[in-house]
């Protein structure tokens, strides 16, 4: 389709006039037809979603709008004030869930057509059926969009449409390869005929004219090849949303996959394990970085070892002990490991041993959030991570087989990596069972 595309140096584009006030219930292809469009094979149909809404019933009183808004939302993106980005029932990710009181009469508001795509499909077959023409269809609904001020039409429903022009694999003017270009054609056809139709003029019907090469003969995907799966979507949630997200989706991951840790992640991860607050200004985190097989083998192997002694010592049978160190195969699987390590410099000595105690501990809290935000911003990177108490029990072991300073104490290891499966649903947990009010 892309050496048709620039084969067409010009198209026109016109709305339509005559198309009375929709009512419940409409056939939108025969409206259309009464207008007497003069459609051609090729031409593509851009029908605004107000249209099809009211014809398919989706009207509420706006006394229910916020309950309307979370049945039809997904997930929450972004919430500002009463402003909410979410994801819908579609896909789509746009304010109030398309919600929308313009463009319908007082004390209403209008859903999204429950099925873009299948009203899309049912006005193309009707205007097949009644004129005999092969035409694209496009629903679409005004969006805004991340970085960019003002607001465009975007489709939400498409027929007979190659909604995707792939470019990948050609060349440009100099010759140059295409590695990441895919046009979003509908969405292209769907601003152009929003120049025509506009706001507020009651034409909610264009037609583009001149483009064959992106009607198709077939009804398509339609418009939800438009939308991009989770996994690719880098920006899927607000700032807050994120954090909090992180927060929540941190989970113990037991099994890594073999896939190398990018060790430009752990250090992201690690700056902002160090804005954890701490007493007296002092930065009293260090975390060591075990990248290369033979440290984290060095280490492990001298932790098992005094691990094994421990245990002897406590009177283990050799089966119980051998039982013990397989459950300590965790960090050994991890494809990377952090040692975080607390230290006392800035310290104040008091003299007595309630006071000092108590500095102590302010440290280590300070460790401790130093560690969950570690924890957290490895999750933000989409790396799974354990932390395991273990060097806490061996420390003069970890310090002279990372040949440490006699000062930094180890607070247990944080095994890195990417998980091998999806972790289990997290149990429930009441929040107002851990709060007391005074």
């Amino acid at each position: 389709m892309s050496e048709e595309r620039a084969q067409n140096p010009e198209y026109r584009v016109w709305a339509l006039s005559g198309i009375p006030e929709v009512q419940p219930g409409d056939d939108l292809a025969k409206l259309i037809v009464a207008t007497e469009p003069g459609l051609a094979d090729g031409d593509v149909v851009l029908v605004t979603s107000k249209i099809v809404s009211k014809a398919e019933g989706r009207i509420v009183e706006a006394a229910d709008r916020e309950a309307a808004i979370d049945a039809e939302t997904v997930r929450v993106v972004a919430r500002r004030g009463t402003l909410r980005i979410v994801e819908n029932r579609h896909g789509l990710v746009m304010a109030a869930a398309g919600v929308d009181a313009s463009n319908t009469p007082s004390g209403t508001i209008l859903l999204l057509p429950e099925d873009p795509d299948a009203s899309a499909r049912a006005i193309r077959e009707g205007l097949r059926e009644t004129l005999g023409v092969t035409v694209g269809v496009v629903v679409t609904d005004t969006f805004g969009r991340p970085w960019r001020s003002g607001i465009t039409d975007v489709a939400i429903g498409a027929a007979g449409v190659h909604v995707l022009d792939d470019l990948r694999g050609g060349t440009d003017a100099y010759g140059n390869p295409l590695v990441a270009t895919v046009v979003a054609t509908a969405d292209e056809l769907a601003a152009a005929g929003d120049l025509v139709k506009g706001k507020a003029a009651g034409r909610p019907v264009a037609v583009v004219r001149g483009l064959p090469h992106v009607v198709a003969r077939e009804d398509g995907e339609g418009a939800r090849a438009l939308v991009r799966s989770a996994g690719d979507d880098m920006f899927r949630l607000g700032t807050s949303e994120a954090v909090r997200e992180a927060v929540t989706q941190r989970r113990t991951v037991r099994a890594f996959t073999d896939q190398p840790v990018d060790p430009g992640a752990v250090r992201r991860a690690v700056a902002a394990a160090v804005t954890a607050p701490a007493p007296h200004h002092t930065t009293p985190w260090r975390f060591v970085l075990l990248e290369s097989e033979e440290s984290r083998v060095r280490l492990l192997d001298a932790m098992r070892d005094a691990w094994i002694a421990d245990l002897r010592r406590d009177g283990r049978t050799e089966e119980s002990i051998a039982r013990r160190i397989r459950r300590g195969d965790l960090l050994r699987n991890a494809p990377s490991l952090v040692v975080p390590c607390l230290v006392m410099d800035g310290s104040h000595t008091y003299g007595d041993a309630r006071r000092d105690g108590a500095e102590r501990e302010m440290f280590v809290v300070a460790a401790g959030a130093g560690v969950q935000n570690l924890l957290v911003a490895l999750a933000g990177e989409q790396l799974g991570s354990a932390w395991v108490s273990s060097t806490m029990f061996c420390r003069d072991v970890v310090r002279e087989a990372l040949d440490l300073p006699e000062g930094w104490d180890p607070m247990g290891a944080v095994a890195v990596g990417h998980p091998a499966e999806e972790p289990g649903p997290r149990p429930e947990r009441d929040a107002g069972a851990f709060i007391e009010v005074r």
